[in-house]
C-alpha cells in the first residue's frame, strides 16, 4: 500500500506526512554527509526495553541549545553545542517548513544491520503534538509507518540522499514509524531529526 507522493501527504487520517525528495542538492548533500560523518560526536547508547538494557543498533548524537535535555527509553541526553553545519541546516529547514527548532537527533546507520524499531516521538519534552523534520544523507533506506489503532493503515517510503520528510498534526499521537534492517548490503546513512524541546 503506497501512502506517499512527493510534496504531498496521502495519509488521510490522524496525521500529516510530507516528503520532499530534492530538498538539498546532490553537491550540498554530499558535502554535509562527509562533514557530519567525520566531525559529529557519535555514540552507541544503551536503552531499556522491557526491563532489559541493550545497545542501540546504530550510532547517535544529540545537539541543541542549552537546556534542551532529552530523555527516552531510560536514556538521558544532554546536548552538544551546535556545529556550524548543523546550525546552517537547521535554519534552512526552519525557513522551509515555517517551524522553529532548537535541537536535533542524529542517527548513523552504519550498514544494513543497523535499524530503528517501531516508536513514536511522543516524549513530554516535545509537547503534545510535535512537528519533526527529518533530513536524510547517504544510503537510501526504507521508512515505514503504521497506525496505532487501525492495523490496516500502514505504508513505506524510501528516504533518499538529500531528502526531507516532515511529520506533524497528529503523527506522533496516532502513528508509529521505523527504519527496518535490510537484506541488501547498505552503505552508511545519516538521518537528522530536527525538534523543538519545550523548556
Amino acid at each position: 500500500m503506497e501512502l506517499f507522493r512527493n510534496k504531498k501527504s496521502l495519509i488521510k487520517r490522524d496525521g500529516e506526512l510530507f516528503f520532499y525528495p530534492e530538498f538539498l542538492s546532490a553537491v550540498e548533500a554530499d558535502r554535509l554527509f562527509k562533514k557530519l560523518y567525520s566531525e559529529v560526536n557519535w555514540q552507541q547508547y544503551s536503552i531499556k526495553i522491557f526491563g532489559k538494557t541493550i545497545p542501540q543498533p546504530r550510532l547517535c548524537a544529540w545537539y541543541g541549545e542549552p537546556g534542551t535535555d532529552y530523555s527516552y527509553s531510560g536514556l538521558h541526553l544532554e546536548p552538544n553545542a551546535f556545529l556550524p553545519e548543523l546550525l546552517r541546516l537547521k535554519e534552512w529547514v526552519s525557513e522551509f517548513t515555517k517551524h522553529e527548532f532548537n535541537s536535533v537527533l542524529l542517527n548513523l546507520y552504519r550498514d544494513q544491520k543497523d535499524s530503528m524499531g517501531w516508536h513514536s516521538d511522543d516524549e513530554k519534552e516535545l509537547g503534545s503534538d510535535p512537528f519533526i523534520a527529518s533530513v536524510s544523507l547517504g544510503e537510501t533506506r526504507l521508512f515505514s509507518v503504521k497506525h496505532k489503532q487501525d492495523k490496516k493503515l500502514k505504508g513505506s517510503l524510501r528516504l533518499t540522499h538529500g531528502s526531507l520528510l516532515t511529520m506533524g498534526n497528529g503523527m506522533q499521537n496516532h502513528w508509529q514509524h521505523a527504519v527496518p534492517k535490510s537484506t541488501a548490503v547498505c552503505k552508511p546513512r545519516i538521518n537528522l531529526t530536527f525538534r523543538k524541546i519545550e523548556r
